[in-house]
C-alpha cells in the first residue's frame, strides 16, 4: 500500500494519534479486505485495534463500487457501545464531501422488546399506536439514528417514548444502514441468519464481516448444534400436541379456514408410540454405560435415527419407501407446534417439541460426517443424549467464503494460525495471519508464575492449597487496590475461601456463583467503584473461562491485579476423546493435543489475565499459581511476547509485588 493509500484509509480512523501498531493492523486490514481477503488479528487488548479494524473496513466499503455493509459482529454488549463512540467520531471529522455512516445497532428481541409471546414471537409494543402513524414514526427515529448514531438502549428509550416496538424499528433502520452491530448469532446460526438478514435486506456475499472476540467464534459455532434429550421429551412432546390441538380444534370449529389437524393428529399418535417404545432404547444404551468404566460413552448417530424411523414406520399406516421419510415429517410437524408460556417458562427458550426436532434434524443432517458425534450420559437419574459438533469450520468455512472479506481479531486469538484452521478460513483469496505486539504490556503488566502450584489432580493437597493461599495473601498484602482471582473451577474456589482466616484483615470478598444474571454481576461491578471511594478493598472471585474472567470489561483500571488459579484443561470425557479422534485425522497428531486441549486452557489464562488491562496507561499485575505453564507442552502455548518471571515461593511474590507498586502506585481514577 502506498502512502497516499495510507493516508487515505487512516481519514476514516477515528483517533488524532495512530500507535505503530495501529497503522500495521489498519494496512493488513486494508491489503486482505481489497482483495475480498482475510485478517485473523491477535492483538492485545489496548492497541485500539476497534478503531483499526473499523478504519480498513470503511475504507474497503467506500472503495467499492458495489453497496457493501459492514457487519460488527460481538457478543458482548460493552463493545457495541465502543463501536457506537467510534463511529461517531468518525463521522465528526467525515470530509464534506462524503456522506457519513449510518450505524444500527442490533441485539435480541427479548432485551429491546417489554413482553415477548413465545407462542407468536410477537410483542405488545405497538399495541396502543395509531398504525397509519407506524411508517412516519419509524422515519422519523431512523432519522434520529442516523443523524448520530444511538446505541441500542438510545434506541429503546425513543422508540418507547413515541410507543414503537424498538426492535422492528432496528430492524428496519438496518434496510439502509452502512454498518450493523449485531451478535455472531445473524451470521454463523443457520435459523437466526435465515430469519434476520433477509428481512433487514442484507446479503451475506454483500458484506464485510468484522469478528471481535473471535477466540470465541469456534466454541459459538458449535454451541449452536448442541442438542440434547432425555427420555421423557417424547411424553412432553405428546403434551405440547394435545395442548395445539385444542387450540386448533376450537379453531377449526370457529372458521372456515383449513387447519393442519389431521397432521397434528397423526403427530400426536406418533409421539404416543414413541413414548411407549424409545424407553428400551434408552435401558439398553444405559445397560451399555454401566458395563464401562466412564461417565458418558459415543453412540452411532444412525442407531437413535434408525430406532426412532423403524418406530414410527411401525405405528404408521402410511408405507414410505425413501428411507426417513417418516423421521422427517415428524420433524416438520414438531416444529409447527405452538404452545402458550407461563410465568415459570420465562427463561425457556425452548419447547419440548422444538428440543426433539432439533435433535432429530441435527442427527440427520450429519449422519453421514464425522464432525458431529453423539454421546449419551446420565444427568441424576435421568439418560441423556446429546449431539456435538466438532469441527465448526463446517459450518463457518462455507459462511466465510461467501462474505466480501472478514477482520478476526482478538487479544487471545493465538495463535491466530490455529483459528484459520479450525473456522476454514479459505486460502485461496488474501489471507494475513498477524501477532501484534503492545509496547507497555510487558512494563505495565508483568507475569509472575508460581513454581510451587499446581491444580494437577494427583499433586492436589493441603501443602498445595497452602502455598496458593499464601500466593494470594501476599499478592493482596502488597497490592493497593481491588484483586481478581479466577480458579480453574468452582469446586477449586470454593477449596480455596473454605477457610477464610488468611484472607488479610479489612479485604472484602465478592464470590462469583454459578448462573449468575446478568444484573447481579453488573451490580458487584458497580461496588467495586463504590469500595474503591470509601477505600475499601476487594477481593473478586470468579473461574477461568466464566462470567467475571470474559464476559466482563474492567475500565479505569479498577483491578490492580489478577491471580489464576490452575489450568482449564477439559476433563476426560466421550466428547472430548472424539475431538482429539477428529483433530488427528484434520490436523496430525502433533497439533492434535494443542487444538483439542492445550491452547484452549492457556487461552482462558490469557483472557483472564487481560482482563485489568483496557487502555495503555493502564497497569497491573498478574500473577499465575500453576507450575504446569512453564512446562511442555504448555508452554510452547504462550505468546512469545508474553515476558513472564518465576517466583519459586511467596515470600518471592511479596517482593515482586512490592516492587511493582512502588514503581506504579495507585492511579487513583474515578470511574467514568
Amino acid at each position: 500500500m502506498t502512502g497516499d493509500s495510507m493516508d487515505s484509509v487512516l481519514r476514516y480512523f477515528a483517533h488524532s494519534e495512530v500507535r505503530p501498531s495501529q497503522i500495521d493492523m489498519v494496512k493488513d486490514g486494508m491489503d486482505a479486505l481489497l482483495g475480498d481477503g482475510f485478517l485473523l488479528a491477535s492483538a492485545p487488548t489496548g492497541i485500539g485495534k476497534t478503531a483499526a479494524a473499523l478504519a480498513s473496513a470503511i475504507a474497503a466499503q467506500r472503495t467499492s463500487t458495489e453497496h457493501l455493509r459492514i457487519l460488527f459482529l460481538t457478543g458482548r454488549q460493552s463493545q457495541h457501545k465502543i463501536v457506537v463512540d467510534t463511529i461517531n467520531k468518525i463521522n465528526q471529522q467525515m470530509p464534506d464531501n462524503e456522506g457519513t455512516l449510518r450505524l444500527v445497532d442490533l441485539i435480541g428481541r427479548e432485551g429491546m422488546c417489554r413482553n415477548v409471546d413465545r407462542m407468536s414471537g410477537r410483542c405488545d409494543c405497538e399495541e396502543d399506536l395509531d398504525g397509519n402513524l407506524r411508517e412516519e414514526l419509524r422515519a422519523d427515529v431512523r432519522s434520529q439514528m442516523f443523524r448520530q448514531s444511538m446505541h441500542v438502549d438510545d434506541v429503546i428509550r425513543i422508540s418507547r417514548r413515541v410507543k414503537l416496538c424498538p426492535w422492528a424499528t432496528a430492524r428496519d433502520a438496518a434496510k439502509s444502514c452502512d454498518i450493523l452491530v449485531c451478535d455472531y448469532n445473524h451470521v454463523f446460526i443457520d435459523n437466526v441468519r435465515e430469519a434476520s438478514l433477509p428481512s433487514m435486506g442484507i446479503e451475506l456475499e454483500n458484506c464485510i464481516l468484522i469478528v471481535d472476540e473471535a477466540h470465541n467464534l469456534p466454541d459459538r459455532v458449535r454451541n449452536g448444534l448442541e442438542r440434547r434429550a432425555i427420555a421423557k421429551i417424547f411424553r412432553d412432546s405428546r403434551f405440547e400436541v394435545q395442548e395445539h390441538l385444542e387450540r386448533e380444534r376450537e379453531r377449526a370449529s370457529q372458521s372456515a379456514e383449513e387447519t393442519e389437524l389431521e397432521h397434528m393428529e397423526w403427530l400426536e399418535k406418533a409421539l404416543k408410540r414413541l413414548e411407549n417404545d424409545m424407553p428400551s432404547w434408552f435401558s439398553a444404551r444405559e445397560k451399555e454405560l454401566s458395563r464401562s468404566d466412564s461417565d458418558d460413552m459415543r453412540i452411532e448417530t444412525t442407531s437413535l435415527l434408525d430406532e426412532i424411523d423403524a418406530i414410527l414406520n411401525e405405528s404408521i399406516e402410511d408405507t414410505h419407501s425413501t428411507p426417513y421419510s417418516s423421521l422427517r415429517k415428524l420433524v416438520k410437524q414438531l416444529f409447527l407446534v405452538k404452545v402458550e408460556s407461563s410465568e415459570d417458562d420465562d427463561n425457556e427458550k425452548e419447547t419440548s417439541c422444538e428440543r426433539l426436532g432439533a435433535l432429530i434434524a441435527t442427527c440427520d443432517e450429519y449422519k453421514d460426517s464425522p464432525a458431529l458425534v453423539l454421546v449419551f450420559d446420565k444427568i441424576l437419574d435421568e439418560s441423556r443424549v446429546r449431539s456435538f459438533l466438532l469441527d465448526p469450520g463446517v459450518i463457518s468455512g462455507e459462511l466465510f467464503g461467501i462474505c466480501r472479506g472478514s477482520i478476526l481479531m482478538s487479544g487471545t486469538l493465538f495463535p491466530p494460525k490455529m483459528y484459520a484452521d479450525l473456522l476454514r478460513i479459505p486460502n485461496d483469496r488474501p489471507l494475513i495471519i498477524k501477532e501484534y505486539s503492545s509496547p507497555f504490556l510487558s512494563e505495565r503488566r508483568p507475569v509472575l508464575i508460581a513454581q510451587n502450584t499446581t491444580s494437577r489432580y494427583t499433586e492436589r493437597g493441603f501443602q498445595n492449597t497452602e502455598n496458593i493461599r499464601n500466593h494470594i495473601a501476599e499478592v493482596i498484602r502488597n497490592t493497593p487496590g481491588h484483586v481478581a482471582l479466577f480458579a480453574q473451577s468452582y469446586a477449586m474456589l470454593k477449596q480455596i475461601l473454605e477457610d477464610d482466616n488468611w484472607i488479610p484483615w479489612g479485604v472484602r470478598t465478592e464470590e462469583e456463583r454459578a448462573r449468575m444474571s446478568k444484573r447481579d454481576i453488573g451490580e458487584m461491578i458497580q461496588r467495586l467503584y463504590q469500595r474503591r471511594r470509601t477505600k475499601d478493598r476487594v477481593l473478586i472471585c470468579g473461574v477461568l473461562s466464566g462470567k467475571l474472567a470474559e464476559g466482563v470489561d474492567y475500565p479505569e483500571n479498577i483491578l490492580d491485579a489478577v491471580i489464576c488459579v490452575g489450568l482449564p484443561v477439559p476433563p476426560p470425557s466421550a466428547r472430548q476423546d472424539a475431538l482429539r479422534e477428529y483433530c488427528v485425522d484434520k490436523f496430525g497428531r502433533d497439533l492434535a493435543g494443542r487444538y483439542s486441549s492445550h491452547q484452549p486452557a492457556v487461552n482462558s489464562l490469557l483472557q483472564a489475565i487481560g482482563r485489568p488491562i483496557r487502555k495503555a496507561e493502564d497497569r497491573a499485575l498478574v500473577v499465575i499459581l500453576e507450575k504446569r505453564v512453564l512446562q511442555r507442552p504448555y508452554k510452547f502455548c504462550l505468546p512469545e511476547s508474553l515476558q513472564v518471571m518465576k517466583t519459586p515461593d511467596s515470600e518471592r511474590t511479596a517482593r515482586l509485588s512490592k516492587r511493582f507498586f512502588e514503581r506504579f502506585p495507585d492511579p487513583a481514577i474515578e470511574p467514568s
